[in-house]
């Protein structure tokens, strides 16, 4: 018997289809084993040793594959074709190496698309385990847990209020916030464009003002109103003729096949997607046998895949629209051991695949993969001059007209932002023409600062820097978003206070680790390992050298002088000048103080050097840059006991006080309050508010609004409410039916009702959507159908979208067969048998 391991069980299915009887193809689920997050994990005194462990909820997936192992006399390493896949396959091997079930003829296979043609060819070509790239998998994992483990504990001592710090993580998060303070030093400059609106034969045309009084106009060149209308006039009271036609052939190339990072681009500019579900969606479709590998940075083809390609263009179109000679497309990649094939469809004959979102993604990359065979787009590029009778005044008409579509006939590359080309139709003009005169605009415009990124435009800078791979930026922008470091709005990123704090911090104490060229610079040693060209302890060596004593430099320091230093650092973003010339850093409560940044238990925030005589803080925000900050806003005052209500912003978000000192009150704000006023305020400051005493037991039942929101209590039972209104409005009949409802769940609220803590999306291979779940013993995650418990190991606000489908997977593959339970539940000696071993385990 031959064992096949491949990482889902989706890709498992599909391949023991198409080997024969004495094949066994068993899932690995992903990797098996990491390092364990802990001090000591990587040993950079013993040559770099890693204590690497098994994942806990891969225990009975790891007995699987071992019970086949001792049976097999082949084992055949089938994972996938990168880096990560050959560390997959080592893992297994090593692990099955410690439990003496390996087999003596160990054999790696890969392949790039999952067909019957495919997979078989490649079975009669195995090779050995590839060195280089284990050990660049290594350099990597190790690389960033010695950054992870090392500069995050710094982070927490020295600025509290911070989650974590990772060697890519931090340089794209300082690429968001370098691109937010662009956009805040951005001094909008004012401009005018003139423009006149002519006629020709029935058709009109723009034609827009590039010579003034015998100067050529840039754009910015008229910055006054009073000058934009004097131009006006002048091009009111000219007479234009045509001075030259100018007509220029233009031929425009397809774009070649989609690599990882372009694919994650385009389907973010054209579909919506964010990185993380269009890889997901790509692996549904790789592993349904519809696409080629979706993680390379390659652009070639196979020669039967372009063959295949031209065909169907001809079939589709005519012979028009295949280019003399097929179009060979040179990949990139430094690393040729990495180069894979470019994502195409294994068959392009098929025009659809999948459903939904599948379906949608699959026709990108066929569209994408035909289109890169086909002829160039030819167009017609006419420029138009027109001057007055002075000669002082001109203007210009451009446009451009598509004479043969080409690969335009079906597909055009998306931008990351609107362009400035003008693609208007012309009408046909001679020298010496006349166009009628419609119409002449003067519109003001003002420059725009640069674009905040997107995921596309993210992914791309990334990318052009050489930090990070195609494969793992998905996941880093994921990291981010979990961390609350950055927030998406309109598919734009907005760097959070937190994100710029431990973006000034690294920058501040750790300049070098996050800098551009230095983190790339570690990626092209990466890339190095994986050609066999260096050797990973001496790179790890290297690194480590400089960036140890750093390390504890630093956690030397004392959390007041670190504070100090970003004070002066953050100077002109947290005290910017004012427009009066007045002291930037003059508290505006008292009015004498002068306000530095703070350290506190929950992060960092602004205060009054005056303090405890004035209490002014705020939270660690520019202060210019939504109006001035005022501090406390005072709502008024409470009638029975004459003390100050105010609403104030604290780390968690704005809350109300009530009073001041150790004897405040204080309450959250809920979001699902349309307009905070002295009334709601109060109400509030009520809580708990007991609905009345519980029929049954006699004991009360109070309203309130925790941590996870609203909710019900009596008697150490809780049952959850959906908003604050029902807070204050829930009556006896309703709290009791409610508090019932819960307690016949387990404590949880009725099925249905219970809002989840987090929507991770859709499974990977089952589409269900799968949530993050409050249990009775913990954190869970569900798909509808089978419920997983977080292992230990795994911190839920840290859960990928990934890991939970794989402990879901894990899950249902452990549990037994239905009809084995109820088999069970029937049999007489079982039923009487069971109530003793529960007793005694008890």
């Amino acid at each position: 018997m031959q064992l096949v391991i491949v990482e889902s069980p989706a890709k498992a299915k599909t391949i023991e289809k198409y080997l024969g009887s004495d094949y066994r193809v068993l899932a690995s689920y992903g990797h098996v084993r990491d390092l364990p997050p802990k001090d000591g994990s990587v040993n950079p005194d013993e040559g770099f040793a890693m204590d690497w462990e098994n994942y806990p909820d891969k225990a009975k997936q790891l007995k699987a594959i071992t019970d086949e192992a001792k049976k097999a006399d082949r084992l055949i390493l089938a994972t996938d074709p990168d880096r990560e896949g050959e560390a997959i396959s080592w893992h297994v091997q090593e692990v099955l190496r410690g439990r003496r079930a390996l087999p003596k003829d160990v054999q790696r296979v890969t392949f790039n698309a999952i067909t019957k043609a495919t997979v078989t060819e490649a079975m009669q070509h195995p090779r050995e385990l590839d060195e280089d790239l284990i050990d660049a998998y290594r350099a990597r994992r190790a690389l960033d847990y010695l950054v992870g483990f090392t500069l995050s504990p710094v982070l927490w001592r020295k600025l509290p209020g911070a989650k974590s710090a990772g060697r890519v993580q931090s340089v794209a998060l300082r690429l968001i916030v370098d691109r937010e303070r662009e956009i805040e030093a951005f001094v909008a400059q004012e401009y005018w464009s003139v423009a006149a609106t002519l006629e020709q034969d029935g058709t009109s045309f723009t034609a827009r003002l590039v010579k003034w009084n015998g100067d050529k106009i840039d754009r910015l060149t008229i910055g006054a109103e009073g000058d934009a209308m004097k131009a006006k006039a002048d091009v009111e009271n000219g007479r234009f003729t045509v001075q030259s036609v100018e007509t220029k052939p233009a031929t425009r190339n397809p774009p070649p096949p989609f690599t990882t990072s372009t694919l994650q681009q385009e389907a973010a500019r054209k579909l919506g997607f964010s990185a993380s579900h269009t890889m997901r969606i790509a692996q549904g479709l790789y592993e349904d046998g519809a696409i080629t590998y979706m993680r390379t940075d390659g652009v070639q083809m196979d020669g039967s895949a372009i063959s295949a390609a031209r065909n169907a263009i001809t079939n589709r179109y005519d012979a028009s629209y295949v280019p003399d000679k097929p179009r060979m497309y040179q990949s990139k990649a430094k690393n040729a051991q990495e180069a894979h094939e470019a994502i195409r469809p294994t068959d392009f004959a098929k025009d659809r695949a999948g459903s939904g979102d599948h379906a949608r993604l699959y026709d990108l990359i066929w569209k994408r993969a035909m289109a890169s065979q086909m002829a160039s787009a030819r167009m017609e590029r006419t420029t138009i001059d027109l001057a007055d009778g002075t000669g002082r005044h001109g203007l210009r008409a451009t446009g451009q007209v598509v004479i043969f579509p080409g690969y335009l006939a079906l597909y055009e590359e998306g931008q990351d932002d609107e362009a400035d080309e003008e693609s208007r139709r012309l009408p046909r003009l001679r020298d010496g023409d006349v166009p009628a005169k419609r119409d002449v605009t003067a519109e003001q415009h003002f420059t725009q600062p640069p674009p905040r990124f997107s995921e596309a435009s993210l992914v791309k800078r990334l990318e052009e820097l050489g930090i990070g791979r195609p494969s793992t930026y998905a996941s880093t922008i994921q990291v981010l978003k979990d961390r609350d470091y950055v927030r998406v709005e309109k598919n734009r990123f907005f760097a959070e206070e937190s994100g710029r704090l431990v973006t000034a911090f690294l920058e501040r104490f750790f300049e070098r680790y996050v800098s551009y060229d230095y983190t790339a610079g570690l990626e092209d040693e990466l890339d190095e390992i994986s050609g066999g060209r260096a050797q990973w302890q001496a790179v790890l060596e290297a690194f480590w050298r400089d960036f140890k004593p750093r390390t504890a430099e630093v956690m030397e320091f004392k959390p007041s002088e670190v504070t100090a230093q970003l004070d002066q650092f953050l100077a002109p973003y947290l005290f910017p000048e004012k427009a009066d010339g007045g002291d930037p850093r003059l508290c505006p409560n008292c009015g004498q103080g002068q306000l530095a940044l703070r350290g506190g238990k929950f992060g960092a925030f602004i205060a009054c050097s005056n303090y405890p005589e004035c209490k002014y803080t705020r939270r660690f925000a520019q202060a210019g840059a939504q109006g001035e900050d005022t501090g406390p806003e005072g709502l008024g005052k409470d009638p029975a006991t004459g003390l100050e209500v105010e609403r104030k912003s604290g780390r968690f978000g704005p809350y109300i006080q009530l009073g001041e000192g150790k004897d405040a009150k204080r309450a959250s704000i809920p979001k699902d309050i349309p307009e905070l006023d002295l009334e709601w305020a109060l109400k509030l400051l009520s809580l708990p508010r007991e609905v009345g005493l519980h029929p049954e037991s006699g004991k009360p039942i109070t309203a309130s609004i925790g941590r996870y929101g609203p909710y019900l209590a009596h008697d150490g039972k809780y049952a959850r409410l959906q908003s604050t209104m029902e807070v204050f409005e829930t009556g006896m009949n309703a709290a009791v039916v409610k508090l019932a409802e819960a307690a016949a769940n387990g404590g949880r609220p009725a099925r249905g009702s219970q809002a989840p803590l987090k929507v991770l999306g859709a499974h990977p291979r089952t589409e269900a959507e799968i949530k993050l779940m409050e249990g009775r013993y913990g954190a869970y995650v569900t798909d509808g159908t089978t419920n997983a418990t977080l292992p230990k190991s795994i911190d839920k606000d840290a859960l990928t979208l990934e890991e939970a489908a794989q402990l879901i997977d894990a899950r249902a593959a452990a549990a037994p067969a239905k009809g084995k339970r109820k088999a069970a539940k029937k049999a007489p000696g079982k039923k009487k048998a069971a109530p003793k071993k529960v007793k005694a385990n008890s």
